[in-house]
């Protein structure tokens, strides 16, 4: 059983320590880090799953950005203790976030990753939607919060300022 609360400035170090536990060296190095540098992250998104005895299970991140001008989330990084994964953790996570987006009035969403995975969550590939190099266009996916909400929007994928 996992509670699930929305993350706050005292988890920040807990959080980065699983992300680095769970991710390549270099991680902010890559594009969608320059994307989220000095942005407010979506908190009310921004979930953490503890088990029972307080310990962290998994969390996921979002941030606001802009898409030819459209407001879009940018989901990650998403991820579940090497000891709680293949519990179906990170699925909840993307789920329950999701969720929360379409009832905070979001109409769309994006990340960069995995085909094979995250297309059982509703991602596609995004025709024309151009992130900041070096990034593999292949790895550009979208999902719609509300039907046809990607439709028409493409250019490139730059910070949202407010």
């Amino acid at each position: 059983m996992f509670n699930i609360t929305e993350e706050t400035p005292n988890d920040w170090w807990e959080v980065e320590a699983l992300y680095d536990l769970c991710f390549a060296p270099g991680r902010t190095a890559l594009s969608s880090y320059r994307l989220r540098d000095g942005v407010p992250m979506v908190k009310e998104l921004c979930l953490l799953a503890r088990d029972n005895d307080g310990h962290l299970g998994g969390v996921i991140r979002y941030w606001p950005v802009l898409v030819g001008g459209k407001r879009a989330l940018l989901l990650g990084p998403v991820a579940v203790h090497p000891t709680r994964q293949g519990e179906g953790l990170g699925a909840f996570l993307i789920h329950e976030s999701l969720d929360r987006a379409i009832l905070l009035g979001w109409e769309r969403v994006m990340l960069v990753g995995d085909a094979p995975y995250y297309s059982r969550f509703g991602f596609e590939k995004l025709e024309g939607v151009i992130m900041p190099p070096p990034t593999n266009p292949d790895r550009v996916l979208g999902e719609d919060l509300v039907p046809g909400a990607w439709d028409g929007v493409t250019g490139e994928v730059t910070k949202f300022t407010g």
